[in-house]
């Protein structure tokens, strides 16, 4: 089988390159871990993958600027340099929000992006605010190689899925980003809400010294 062509793979790990793209990629890679940031990016090229799996029209659908800016961002409320004063996806959507209204984004676009965000972490509410939302979701699920419940792993094919992971290398990002999603919630009580992803971690770690997501992914798609 032969792999993907030259074009076909600068294609799929082009960026946007515009110029709120270019400023949110100034915000996050110096705050979050290689790791961290690689999987914001990753999420990016594989919901781009899943919106033309759905026949989603970029600029007709969906906008690539937000698609890219929710992605990137949905993992900021865990950068070392926030407040840490509530559960990691609601500051995270804070911080995405506001950073996009200082650029001149629409209120309502921030939003979308604020919701996309939000909600990344809740299955079956998610996929009920629009297409953004359903984008962002199904991105980060398609990084985590199944134990997430993504619903279009087919999406991404192996040659394509090669292309990804060498251009942005996963450098453990399960354990990675776990690390910080747990240091993130034993800051304070109520970054850990009981039965929301980060309070169920950070329970988690402590009983177990793994959690289940963790033990998942040894299985999955990526094997991490």
């Amino acid at each position: 089988m032969t792999g993907p062509t030259r074009e076909a793979t600068a294609d799929l790990i082009t960026l946007p390159g515009t110029p709120l793209a270019d400023a949110v990629m100034e915000l996050i890679r110096p705050v979050e871990t290689p790791s961290v940031f690689n999987h914001s990016i990753r999420s990016y090229l594989f919901a781009r993958l899943v919106a033309g799996r759905l026949g989603l029209a970029v600029g007709h659908d969906y906008h690539d600027d937000l698609l890219f800016a929710a992605c990137a961002m949905h993992d900021l409320g865990v950068a070392p340099d926030g407040p840490h004063s509530q559960r990691f996806e609601i500051e995270g959507a804070d911080r995405a929000a506001a950073f996009l209204v200082e650029r001149g984004v629409p209120t309502a676009d921030a939003d979308q992006v604020w919701q996309a965000i939000a909600l990344h972490t809740s299955p079956g509410i998610a996929e009920r605010h629009g297409t953004l939302c359903v984008l962002v979701r199904e991105g980060v699920a398609l990084d985590f190689g199944g134990p997430l419940g993504a619903d279009h792993m087919e999406a991404v094919t192996d040659e394509q899925a090669d292309a990804v992971h060498a251009a942005y290398p996963r450098l453990d990002m399960i354990r990675s980003l776990t690390d910080a999603i747990v240091a993130q919630a034993a800051k304070n009580p109520k970054n850990a809400p009981r039965y929301a992803i980060p309070g169920e971690f950070l329970r988690e770690r402590e009983t177990f010294g793994r959690t289940r997501l963790e033990h998942a992914c040894r299985s999955s798609r990526w094997g991490d």
